[in-house]
């Protein structure tokens, strides 16, 4: 299938425009290391065409690893023969920077006989400052068509649909061979005179980012501002998806009320009560405060503050033997450790990006959120103090997130210190993106794949554990006994080693099974509590587990021990990968699960020695 490349440098739009012309919604942000992989999906105006997204890179002298990802297959795809053209994404708001990089890939491709189209995004921003760029007079600079566009709103997208089809009809028009032989300081040079001839004349939009960086750069106002947003985003956590949550509690409780009686079978009929609306049906109640993370993440990310988050954190990460750049994959922890992990490969220092792979699982990821939310509402008051503006369960959420972060940086520290450095670091220069007003419609999208994405890649294993769970304690006395069952036995085989926490058999199975994925957790305490109550409507899990008599201790010793634990299949594989060492993802694994052990055991004593 014929295609057409997309490259450009970061926050230049090009996943904006990419998700646009394809309509696949794949990830936007306005920092550097989101885009990792190479995106394909056919074109929405021409569907025999094939768009291929690469990852952005400032030049193609590749630095980090993301950046040899994008040269890497940019190479590869000028000797494809099914690449018939490609498409040069560069920011008419920052025109030097970008057509440095535009140079280099005009010259590349004028060696390999591949014709080039520019395309100048952000065109709106200019308009909406007064402000022009001399599309005509570029393109005849650089003997190379120039389009303006905004992948935000959408102008030009049918343009370049047009143009792509007019130049498959002219057939193969090798492109002009003016830069053939140029070197990268001609270039550099040549790119610097052009922005200078063509570009946006005026300094209004350096003096609006310089005058909101005085604000959020300042040692004083960032710093308490960098907090604030911080614990907003906590806490909106709970408040936001607070309606939502008792809708879906409300809603699975209705369908039960309404399917349950209508199965004949008594064994299907206990199945489908305790295993599916106890067990994923617990599950599924945590899924809107996962919506409301990624939403309010990605409120973050592209307004541009996420960059300078990540400036602010550069000096107290320093201490720590990590990187300002570490910030944004440890901040894309939070969602899940994998894109974390992914995201790791645009920091430069190969040392700071192993110590990154070391804190990345320390994150509280959103697979920990419903393991969180359960303890927090089971042990934690829902009362509110300062007239409603701290809710209890919200701060103790934004504690134990802080706690994770906490132990992912002692151990970088403690790491950085004591380990030997065998490699050498390179400094740390990072881009600070314009500010820009966030498109809500695509962060509801984003939103909304990320939650359908967590359901279907957890659901299997939650649907495959929940069963075995329910076959293992509904067998052989037919739920009648559950500490006769097979689960019973097996749980106490176990129990001895959670008995320290004040865990019993049932906790014991359900922290096993957890190491599948750790919202499993969740699923198998309400199977095995679903399992105790079948003759009776599904009720609460949380008011199952306070009716258990945990100690408060034990519950505080399980959100310590989830909040260390790597207890994620999928990350470790993913660690191994990216490393390159399987070694390394195998010692974090047990290394973790013991500090988790003794964390937790040392929580539960200082609990009950308080009382």
């Amino acid at each position: 299938m014929p295609k057409i490349i997309l490259i450009g440098s970061p926050n230049s739009g090009k996943s904006l425009l990419f998700n646009r012309l394809t309509g696949l919604h794949h990830k936007v942000a306005n920092f550097p290391g989101i885009t990792v992989d190479v995106g394909i999906g056919k074109m929405r105006a021409l569907p025999d065409v094939e768009l291929v997204d690469f990852p952005g890179t400032y030049s193609l002298q590749a630095i980090s690893a993301e950046e040899k990802v994008a040269v890497e297959h940019f190479e590869r795809a000028l000797d494809d023969p099914e690449v018939e053209q490609v498409l040069c994404l560069i920011d008419a708001t920052r025109l030097e920077k970008s057509l440095y990089f535009t140079l280099q890939v005009i010259r590349d491709c004028e060696r390999h006989g591949k014709p080039v189209t520019v395309l100048a995004n952000m065109v709106d921003v200019l308009d909406s400052h007064g402000l022009s760029l001399d599309v005509g007079e570029l393109g005849e600079a650089i003997h190379t068509p120039v389009l303006p566009i905004s992948a935000r709103t959408g102008k030009g997208a049918d343009e370049i649909a047009r143009h792509i089809q007019a130049n498959r009809q002219l057939g193969p028009q090798p492109p002009r061979a003016h830069l053939l032989d140029a070197p990268d300081v001609l270039l550099r040079g040549t790119a610097h005179q052009l922005a200078r001839r063509y570009g946006p004349k005026g300094d209004v939009l350096v003096r609006t980012q310089t005058r909101l960086d005085s604000f959020f750069l300042h040692s004083v106002t960032g710093g308490f501002a960098f907090f604030a947003i911080m614990y907003l985003l906590f806490q909106s956590i709970f408040t936001w998806s607070a309606p939502a949550m008792d809708a879906v509690e409300t809603g699975l409780g209705a369908i039960a009320n309404l399917v349950v009686p209508l199965i004949g079978s008594h064994v299907a009929r206990d199945f489908t009560s305790d295993a599916l609306f106890g067990g994923i049906g617990a599950f599924l109640v945590f899924v809107p405060q996962i919506f409301v993370l990624t939403f309010v993440i990605g409120l973050l990310e592209d307004s541009g503050y996420m960059a300078r988050a990540a400036l602010i954190c550069h000096k107290p990460l320093r201490l720590f033997g990590l990187t300002g750049k570490s910030f944004i994959p440890m901040l894309s922890g939070v969602a899940c450790a994998i894109p974390g992990i992914y995201a790791a490969r645009a920091i430069d220092s190969p040392r700071k990006r192993l110590l990154t792979y070391m804190a990345i699982p320390l994150m509280p990821c959103s697979a920990r959120l419903p393991v969180y939310t359960l303890l927090i509402a089971a042990f934690i008051p829902s009362g509110t103090a300062l007239g409603g503006l701290v809710g209890w369960q919200g701060l103790a959420m934004f504690c134990i997130y802080f706690f994770g972060m906490l132990c992912g940086l002692l151990v970088t520290g403690i790491i950085s210190r004591t380990s030997e450095d065998h490699y050498t670091d390179l400094p740390f220069v990072l881009e600070l993106p314009p500010y820009r007003v966030p498109g809500i419609w695509p962060l509801l999208r984003n939103a909304w794949n990320r939650s359908k994405h967590f359901v279907t890649k957890a659901g299997k294993i939650i649907f495959t554990v929940t069963m075995v769970i329910w076959v293992l304690g509904y067998f052989p006395n037919y739920g009648t006994d559950l500490g006769t069952s097979w689960l019973g036995y097996l749980g106490r085989v176990v129990e001895p080693v959670f008995a320290p926490l004040g865990l019993d058999w049932r906790y014991a199975v359900a922290i096993l099974t957890s190491f599948l994925a750790r919202e499993v957790f969740v699923g198998t305490l309400g199977t095995i509590f679903g399992i105790e109550a079948a003759d009776e409507n599904m009720t609460p899990l949380v008011q199952q587990i306070q009716s258990s008599d945990l100690a408060i201790g034990s519950g505080l010793a399980l959100l310590v021990f989830f909040a260390i634990a790597l207890q994620c299949v999928s990350t470790v594989a993913i660690l191994s990968k990216e490393s390159g060492s399987g070694a390394l993802a195998t010692k974090m694994f047990v290394g973790y699960l013991l500090l988790a052990y003794s964390a937790a055991l040392a929580v539960y004593h200082l609990a009950a020695l308080v009382g």
